[in-house]
């Protein structure tokens, strides 16, 4: 009996779900528990990328992830040799803001044209110039023509959460009843969909009437109680935290004392995670990670709390109505 008991407590720890005759605890898929992630990424670093598409998503609450090519980006207002593209100081306003400013190559060196040397170099230098002008190192990378030949690759996700690997176009040839499926297969998959277009009103796959993605992200906004708009980053980073963390989950009554581990790079992997726990007749609920009271959402039979996955032990008082 000893050891059955030990070899359950195992299996607990290495899968992070906890079931017991009171509370199940487990690590959300996504953020907030939502059915769904959506990360919204724009290429190249054009000018109404600052214009048009960041007051957009700023103004529904979202953010997103803006890969950009150094060598065209514009010193300032004042310089400005490219006027399709951004300048550095917007660029700066919109990581200020909240948006992801990352790395496309600096000059946009499709991976099966040049010298391995030569892509390193290209990379590592508008990683460079990217966080000089922002503050920001970009930590995720996006491949010139989608060209991902291997040798290249390792040199690309090396010090990254991720690169994108996959991705929608939701440019010119999407209708707004296009994209309503693709969001609506989305929350029913319980997958991360990863939006990719460059032009709004010129350029690759621009959309001419911009009007549509603007109409889009209304109903993404009406149905954000199922999906997490994130950045990149923000997502790639959830996801392989939530796949990497274990729970040691020991249950004492109406206590419950959660120790998370997880041995990933702290300065790359920085999103907090979202616990989840259920049970039946939930009245009140008190969580501390260490000395710190964590903000609790309690909605039904389920608890909801974001927490550190590198922090201290978390105790999570439960009162029912039994």
């Amino acid at each position: 009996m000893k050891k059955f008991s030990l070899f359950i407590l195992s299996l607990l720890f290495c899968t992070g779900y906890m079931s017991g005759a009171d509370w199940n605890v487990y690590v959300a898929r996504y953020k907030q528990d939502k059915a769904c992630a959506i990360s919204y990424t724009f290429d190249d670093g054009l000018a109404e990328h600052y214009t048009l598409v960041a007051p957009q998503l700023e103004k529904r609450g979202f953010r997103g992830t803006f890969w950009i090519c150094g060598s065209n980006i514009n010193k300032d207002n004042r310089n400005i040799t490219d006027t399709t593209r951004m300048t550095w100081p917007q660029l700066k306003e919109m990581s200020d803001k909240g948006h992801e400013i990352s790395n496309h190559g600096w000059a946009h060196k499709n991976f099966a044209r040049f010298p391995i040397e030569e892509i390193k170099e290209d990379i590592l230098k508008n990683d460079s110039a990217i966080f000089a002008n922002t503050g920001v190192m970009p930590r995720t990378f996006c491949y010139p023509n989608n060209n991902k030949k291997a040798e290249g690759r390792r040199i690309a996700v090396q010090n990254r959460v991720g690169t994108r690997t996959h991705q929608r176009s939701i440019g010119s040839k999407s209708t707004l009843q296009d994209l309503e499926k693709w969001m609506n297969t989305l929350i029913e998959t319980n997958d991360w969909g990863v939006g990719m277009t460059h032009g709004l009103t010129y350029g690759y796959d621009a959309f001419r009437n911009p009007q549509r993605l603007w109409d889009h992200w209304d109903q993404v906004k009406v149905r954000e109680n199922e999906i997490w708009v994130g950045t990149f980053r923000e997502v790639a980073s959830y996801i392989r935290e939530r796949e990497e963390t274990k729970l040691d989950v020991v249950n004492k009554k109406n206590t419950l004392l959660i120790t998370p581990e997880l041995k990933l790079d702290q300065k790359l992997f920085v999103e907090p995670l979202t616990m989840v726990i259920t049970g039946k007749d939930i009245k009140k609920v008190t969580v501390k990670q260490g000395k710190r009271k964590l903000p609790v959402q309690v909605t039904g039979d389920k608890v909801l709390f974001d927490f550190d996955p590198y922090g201290d032990v978390i105790k999570v008082t439960l009162k029912s109505r039994k």
